[in-house]
């Protein structure tokens, strides 16, 4: 069984986000980036089943310029088989990114295709059900669990309130949420074996997509810094203040 694990570079988590002086965007130049860590869940999972022996081959794609090579190289170092990256330093909205993992699917045709459930850089949560629509295959999102059996895969998602497990029949997309496992640190060995390891590039030309972004983005804003509070010297006065300043009762 062949697995198909897409993963997207982002600004890593533990730096401070900063909106560029003209609001168009966020500022990249010159900020560590990493793999979007629920992608790197998926990652994780799809090593798993093939160390478990249930997947034969993990092919790990990316979508984005030169430099998500990197991303990939660290799904290689992970246990990844091999990458492809679709090389493109235009921006790449939810849709064309589908658009894109659909073509590659196609001409890969895995069994399972595993997704982060979101990005954190857009916090979109749309590609993985749009590639499940577009390929015409069932569908686990926000996954917590997955087992897989023959020709069929068990889902345990995480939903409001609590839990849902559902069956579908492969071939299947699954997206992970956080508690579906805990990623690995990729060895120094891994890492060295992964620089050997081959990435192949193709364009979105190469494979018939047109990405176009049908959003734009308008202007992008800090959120608004946290007023200071103040000391109440007794509950009428608090009430008071919830009704005539604060207007919540």
């Amino acid at each position: 069984m062949k697995v198909i694990v897409a993963v997207k570079r982002v600004v890593d988590y533990n730096v401070k986000i900063r909106v560029k002086a003209d609001k168009t965007g966020v500022e990249l130049s010159n900020v560590k980036m990493s793999m979007n860590p629920f992608d790197e869940i998926g990652v994780e999972e799809a090593v798993r089943l093939k160390e478990a022996g249930v997947a034969s081959e993990v092919v790990a794609v990316s979508i984005g310029p030169a430099q998500a090579q990197e991303t990939i190289r660290t799904a290689l170092a992970m246990g990844a088989d091999r990458g492809i990256l679709i090389k493109t330093d235009e921006e790449v909205q939810p849709l064309a990114v589908a658009k894109l993992l659909k073509a590659v699917v196609e001409a890969e045709a895995p069994q399972i295709v595993i997704l982060g459930k979101q990005a954190i850089d857009d916090d979109s949560n749309q590609t993985g059900q749009m590639l499940a629509a577009l390929l015409g295959w069932a569908q686990g999102t926000f996954a917590s669990k997955v087992t897989l059996g023959e020709g069929k895969a068990t889902v345990t998602r995480e939903v409001d309130g609590g839990l849902q497990t559902v069956e579908l029949k492969l071939p299947a997309v699954v997206t992970t949420d956080l508690r579906l496992n805990e990623p690995r640190y990729a060895s120094l060995p891994n890492i060295m074996k992964a620089k050997k390891k081959p990435i192949d590039e193709k364009t979105p030309a190469d494979l018939g997509v047109d990405i176009a972004p049908r959003l734009k983005t308008l202007k992008v804003e800090e959120p608004p810094k946290r007023q200071a509070g103040r000391k109440v010297a007794s509950v009428e006065e608090l009430v008071q203040a919830l009704k005539n300043e604060a207007g919540v009762i």
